[in-house]
């Protein structure tokens, strides 16, 4: 494996300084990361500014949905509308304190969710005016500011920052916002995200409730379509994940199948049927594998993997992952010649099927809504087959691998060129 050379840092007294070039004004070197505490959304936004060439420069703030009481009640609405609860209810609390106190009385302090406060200092990590106020303030010395943000949670925090701060901020929502689009410079979405445009979704749908499924309308011009969702799993990582992982991967008898395990969603949903039906099929293909290594997620209930555990532990070939660090993930993705995954991950879909290997799917035929769409797509490009158990593991099959964070990368240096910015060389 040929070493990668790192380039030589700049001199401080050759070459023409940057100013003379344009100046910092229009040179985007720094990003910030609004995320929901959700490892799939911040993911997504991290690979973007990993492809973008800024995974040393950005920063990540959080905002964090409270739990408990009436939040949990509440928690389709939006985070806004909980910071308006928290005022209330704070008021109402001190108020209800001067008139207890008075009477001797002692006053329940407000819910806490792991032992912390679940208050307003839980959801605001990220604060549009602190973020738009420090770009604002930086921009003669810094330039612009790359906001990058994924998630419902993160809409009007990502929005409100490109208001107050238009001028010095360019910023990208991942994940379709649903409502006005022109809140953000760019959008970047799954194509599967505009089904409920498609005859197929409209059928679907009782008319009445037609005018209240987003989107709307068809995506524009600044709108960027993707086939899944973006990642950090890039060559490099890959590569870096090949070397991590190799004594404990390259002795195992090939080939080494990987297999998957998510969890049911709203819009994919089974229990051990399908943990029973995943059983089966790997015993019919045990012939033809070397080494099947299993893992499973945060999502998987309980009673999907004491299915899986119970039916495979005794054989040899099987190994499963116990949980614990270090998490063997991107090895498997480095390492593996073929991959077996439930259906209801886009994000574990869309990184395997990165590597260009053989990805096959078990219960793709249980997805509703757009999430069939999803599947559809990638069965349509040829980047995965159903998994029956009839398969012949030890065949290889490729197809031109999903270059999804790359692509945007391109549209978002199109975009900001567009603006007469760029990024750092």
């Amino acid at each position: 494996m040929r070493p990668i050379r790192l380039p030589e840092p700049p001199s401080p007294t050759l070459g023409v300084p940057e100013i003379f070039e344009g100046g910092v004004y229009g040179v985007v070197r720094r990003a910030v990361v609004i995320g929901n505490g959700s490892v799939s959304a911040e993911n997504q936004c991290i690979g973007l500014v990993r492809a973008l060439g800024l995974a040393d420069k950005h920063t990540l703030h959080r905002i964090t949905r409270p739990g408990g009481g009436i939040n949990e009640w509440l928690h389709w609405l939006p985070v806004s509308f909980h910071i308006k609860i928290y005022y209330i209810l704070r008021k109402i609390r001190n108020y209800s304190t001067l008139i207890l106190s008075s009477r001797g009385k002692k006053l329940m302090p407000l819910p806490a969710e792991n032992g912390v406060s679940a208050g307003l200092s839980s959801i605001l990590d990220a604060d549009a005016k602190q973020i738009a106020s420090m770009a604002r303030e930086t921009f003669e010395k810094e330039g612009p500011l790359l906001v990058v943000a994924c998630g419902r949670d993160t809409i009007s925090i990502a929005s409100s920052v490109r208001r107050l701060a238009s001028e010095n901020v360019f910023v990208v929502q991942i994940q379709h916002p649903r409502l006005e689009l022109n809140r953000f410079d760019l959008v970047i979405t799954p194509r599967h995200d505009y089904y409920p445009l498609t005859s197929q979704a409209q059928e679907q749908v009782p008319r009445f409730l037609r005018r209240w499924i987003t989107p709307r309308e068809p995506p524009d011009r600044h709108v960027v379509l993707t086939v899944g969702a973006l990642h950090q799993t890039d060559s490099s990582a890959l590569r870096t994940a090949a070397v991590a992982w190799h004594d404990e991967f390259a002795p195992l008898p090939k080939p080494l199948v990987v297999v998957n395990i998510g969890g049911p969603t709203r819009h994919c949903q089974y229990g051990v049927d399908l943990a029973k039906q995943l059983t089966d099929a790997l015993h019919n293909v045990l012939g033809s594998c070397g080494s099947i290594r299993i893992s499973f997620s945060k999502r998987t209930p309980n009673k999907v993997s004491s299915v899986v555990l119970k039916e495979l532990v005794d054989c040899p070939k099987f190994y499963i992952w116990n949980g614990e660090e270090p998490n063997p993930y991107l090895g498997h993705l480095a390492w593996a010649d073929a991959f077996v995954i439930t259906a209801d991950s886009v994000s574990m879909l869309s990184e395997a099927c990165s590597t260009g290997k053989p990805v096959y799917v078990i219960g793709g035929e249980r997805c509703t809504w757009k999430f069939l769409d999803f599947h559809n797509l990638l069965r349509e490009r040829g980047l995965v087959r159903p998994f029956t158990g009839f398969e012949d593991m030890s065949e290889s099959w490729s197809y031109p691998p999903l270059n999804d964070t790359a692509e945007a990368a391109n549209h978002v240096r199109r975009a900001l060129e567009e603006r007469g910015w760029k990024l750092r060389p």
